[in-house]
């Protein structure tokens, strides 16, 4: 954007140079690209990023410099009376409020149209833009001053002594597209949902982009309808995109324009034309359905020097705030900030600490090597380690196995968990919405990685991949209401954040010369087991699952310390159903572990023995018991009936069918003893092993499988 010195010093006085002022506004994050020299003045090409279009006026810039300077800011001379305001016969309909929150317009009778005074075009054209009469030059001058749009209409051109601000659909009903011809003589086809101005019959402008042809401001034009309004940004972003068409008024429309600056803009312009135009103006109209409704922001001042690295006192960041025109209320432990209409980019706290940041000066913050710090005494930093070493254990294990790890967007949708059926009292149903989804589908934070990991096996699938190990290690966020702590604020509430890894396992049968009997849901089980044995946890215990969408006969889910930790299994039958995945028989297995909890079990103090230099002795046995019975329940009463002597346990069958009673089952196990002293006999094992063998099936009711 172009800014005349000259221009700019009506709004504020300050006796620098130019090259002062380019410096500043380069500081406070508008960067002056170029400097441009005139005969009687100064221009200056400023680069205004997309999230302030409060600065795209010369009243914008004067407004930043003077929160720099700390100089007053004078308000452009604006006609505050209304005159014949009694003889007003014309009416604004807005049709469809969401997308004009707000509409106004001013009727100027009796201008003369003629060229524009030679200071008014001097400005123009200094800002790049062509003179061309009096009437849209005002126009076209105060969007520059002021930077909000505006458009002259020859009223006598318009039907019916209305205004009528709606899409075709809206208007007429119909969801077709409509051909209006604009300014620059082009018939453009409008679609159903682009927001147009319209008379009692027909369109008369592109709202926000581009008046129409046949109501142009001409030679002969005697009365004016003056519009300014307040559009929708993603509509006019929308409309702009499908017709390719940019203009200025476009530009501003689209970034955000500031609804309270519309009457300001309506008025200076009325000013003019009755200055430079002559004419009477008969009053405006001002038809506002939707009212701007300011949203607050919590900044903690201690939060501000913490992010910066600095010791501002309360006193000077609340100055700073209030010099930039928010209005500003404080306490004790923070400041609950209301932004300015005019600032649309204002939403959160770390927003205002930017703001701080700038009118000190990013070059006034100190440049400070990180300290790194000998030891960790803070139990924060402690955990933060601990949690990094497990990731990274598991992460190792999962690699040896022969997983591949994925990165996914941490977003599911709800349809993702009505999918696999989760319960509507499941705390993964506690979901945390997205303002800006990018997809509808991705409307929520992720509760559980598993419908990610599906997505990536029906991905590969598609693209002939059949042997598929995918792992992810990522955060789920649970809608538990968590406050910001010292913020007292309904705005304040966070979800919480859990760290989980998952994973998948997909192979397609196919036919080969040998046999392979490992089922997919031990390899899984087997992963899981070498994450445990890596992080030096023993005291696991893998129980039948309760997840509704694992098959009940091949799942279980993993307790520590009778605390669920996680599941793994095979993807229930109905779960196949939506997935696009075309093949024989196909098996899903998947597990998912609560990284977080896992932690507090990782043994960090590791005691070792010396091995033994005798032989072991050991034992198989079967026994019969209910089908009922856990298997875990084994190794509960062997660990009740600890012996030195035992080294080793664990299951290796599992059987129901032929030659075992209905509603029983056989389990067979081995038993593995040694003595750290001595060579140990039959003797002395076979005591041991039937007092053991005797105590088991007194406690589950079984009996010895012969």
């Amino acid at each position: 954007m172009r800014v005349p010195i000259e221009w700019l010093k009506e709004y504020i006085d300050i006796e620098v140079s130019a090259e002062e002022i380019a410096k500043v506004l380069t500081n406070i994050g508008h960067e002056v690209e170029a400097i441009e020299r005139f005969e009687d003045d100064t221009v200056l090409e400023v680069n205004i990023t997309p999230n302030r279009p409060d600065c795209l006026s010369i009243f914008g810039i004067a407004r930043e410099l003077s929160a720099f300077f700390r100089k007053p800011l004078r308000f452009p001379e604006i006609y505050l009376t209304e005159e014949k305001a009694d003889e007003i016969d014309f009416k604004i309909d807005i049709l469809d409020p969401d997308l004009c929150n707000r509409y106004a317009g001013c009727i100027v009778k009796g201008v003369k149209i003629e060229p524009s005074p030679p200071w008014m075009a001097r400005r123009l054209e200094k800002c790049g833009i062509r003179a061309i009469n009096n009437i849209v030059d005002i126009t076209n001058y105060v969007l520059l001053e002021l930077g909000h749009p505006l458009h002259a209409f020859d009223l006598d051109t318009l039907k019916g002594k209305c205004i009528r601000v709606g899409t075709p659909q809206s208007v007429t009903g119909n969801q077709t597209s409509l051909i209006t011809k604009t300014l620059d003589g082009i018939a453009r086809e409008i679609p159903s949902s682009g927001l147009l101005i319209w008379d009692a019959e027909e369109p008369i402008a592109i709202a926000g982009i581009m008046g129409g042809l046949d109501t142009e401001v001409k030679d002969a034009t005697e009365n004016i309808f003056l519009e300014s309004a307040y559009f929708n940004p993603l509509s006019i972003l929308r409309t702009s995109k499908v017709l390719g068409l940019k203009t200025e008024s476009s530009y501003r429309f689209e970034k955000g324009t500031d609804i309270n600056m519309l009457e300001k803009a309506l008025l200076r312009a009325t000013f003019l034309m009755r200055r430079i135009a002559g004419g009477e103006v008969y009053g405006k109209l001002d038809v506002y359905p939707k009212l701007f409704a300011p949203k607050t922001v919590i900044l903690r001042y201690r939060r501000v020097n913490s992010i910066l690295g600095l010791n501002l006192s309360k006193d000077y960041v609340y100055d700073i705030i209030e010099r930039l025109g928010f209005e500003i209320h404080g306490s004790d432990e923070y400041f609950t900030v209301t932004p300015p209409s005019f600032r649309v980019d204002i939403s959160r706290e770390i927003d205002l600490v930017e703001e701080i940041a700038r009118i000190f000066g990013y070059d006034r913050i100190p440049s400070e090597l990180p300290k790194a710090q000998i030891g960790f005494d803070d139990t924060r930093e402690r955990v933060a380690i601990a949690k990094n070493n497990v990731k990274e254990s598991i992460r190792t294990s999962c690699l040896r196995k022969g997983f591949n790890e994925v990165i996914n967007f941490s977003f599911m949708g709800s349809q993702d968990l009505d999918m696999l059926k989760i319960a509507e009292n499941d705390e993964r149903r506690k979901l945390v919405k997205i303002l800006n989804p990018l997809r509808i589908e991705d409307s929520y934070m992720r509760t559980t990685l598993i419908p990610s990991l599906i997505k990536n096996v029906e991905y590969n699938v598609a693209h002939g991949n059949r042997d598929l190990r995918l792992f992810e290690i990522s955060k789920v966020f649970i809608n538990k209401e968590k406050p910001i702590e010292g913020v007292p604020h309904k705005d304040s509430i966070l979800p919480e954040e859990r760290t989980h890894i998952a994973a998948i396992f997909y192979k397609e049968k196919t036919k080969t010369l040998y046999r392979d009997d490992i089922h997919e849901f031990y390899l899984m089980k087997g992963v899981i087991e070498a994450i445990l044995e890596n992080l030096k946890i023993d005291n696991h215990l893998f129980v039948r699952s309760s997840e509704g969408f694992l098959h009940p006969g091949q799942s279980a889910d993993l307790f520590i310390n009778d605390i669920k930790i996680g599941f793994v299994g095979t993807l229930a039958p109905f779960v196949y159903e939506n997935l696009e995945i075309r093949a024989y028989r196909p098996r899903i297995v998947v597990f998912e572990l609560n990284l977080d909890c896992i932690i507090q079990f990782s043994k960090k103090d590791i005691i070792y023995r010396q091995l033994s230099k005798y032989p072991y002795i050991e034992r198989d046995t079967a026994i019969i018991v209910d089908s009922t019975l856990e298997s875990s329940v084994l190794r509960d009463l062997i660990n009740q009936h600890r012996s030195d002597l035992i080294e080793g346990f664990y299951i290796f069958d599992v059987y129901q069918g032929d030659n075992i009673p209905k509603g029983k089952k056989s389990i067979a196990f081995n038993l593995r003893y040694r003595a750290s002293d001595r060579t140990l006999t039959d003797e002395d094992v076979d005591k041991i092993h039937n007092a053991l063998i005797t105590y088991i099936l007194e406690k589950t009711g079984g009996q010895i499988r012969t």
